[in-house]
């Protein structure tokens, strides 16, 4: 009977909750996230805007995918101009940022390489950024619920809690992907370099054996002119 009454009350808990067009689903868009790949040419700087609002947050993790040294210089400046961050030859970085209203810049740098471009991946989260909207708004469309014995608000806790962990695999899923094609280019690259020198060893030492082949026929060869 426990058993029973248990899944009326949650069962009745989301009759409410849907039968308001979704409107408890709102409260759930707590962060946002975006993941980027691009190719910075050499002797080149990009730089990317993202408007933010205040009490808000902003981080930003980048690697370096492909490129001669796997490095880049990246700094990020507030809407005011001030540079919050800067790395400097770096193959990845990690950084967080407390918001305010306004557009804030990062750059990727490749000015320092005249030769090599650069794969670059980034991603982007945005966490607070509803600030304008009542978490708790979501009650005034509840009704009848007073009498359970599970409240809404642990419900609504463990929704988010689980939406929370979820985006965080995502992310670090996300994360790991860019690790493994980083560390597949590198592999390619190694791969391509060592059948370059692979060749030119066997080049040579072709020409070595061609080279003292001649050499030994030439000590034996006989050229003196015989009379007849």
């Amino acid at each position: 009977m426990e058993v029973v009454r248990a899944f009326l009350c949650v069962l009745s808990v989301f009759i409410a909750l849907f039968s308001e067009r979704f409107v408890v689903l709102a409260a759930f868009s707590q962060s946002m996230d975006s993941d980027f790949t691009f190719t910075l040419p050499a002797g080149r700087k990009e730089c990317f805007y993202q408007t933010m609002k205040k009490d808000a947050s902003l981080e930003i993790e980048y690697q370096v995918l492909d490129g001669a040294g796997l490095d880049v210089d990246f700094f990020i400046s507030s809407p005011s101009g001030q540079v919050l961050f800067s790395d400097y030859r770096k193959s990845d970085g990690v950084h967080t940022v407390e918001t305010e209203d306004g557009d804030y810049m990062f750059c990727f740098d490749n000015t320092f390489s005249a030769v090599s471009e650069k794969i670059i991946f980034f991603e982007l989260i945005l966490d607070n950024m509803n600030v304008d909207e009542d978490p708790d708004d979501w009650k005034e469309y509840v009704h009848g619920t007073d009498m359970l014995d599970m409240k809404l608000e642990d419900i609504m806790d463990t929704i988010n809690s689980v939406k929370a962990r979820l985006g965080k695999s995502v992310q670090i899923q996300t994360v790991l992907r860019a690790f493994e094609a980083r560390d597949r280019n590198i592999q390619e690259s190694n791969f391509d370099r060592v059948n370059f020198w692979s060749i030119i060893n066997l080049i040579v030492m072709m020409l070595v054996s061609a080279v003292q082949v001649y050499l030994v026929r030439s000590l034996f060869e006989d050229k003196r002119k015989i009379r007849t």
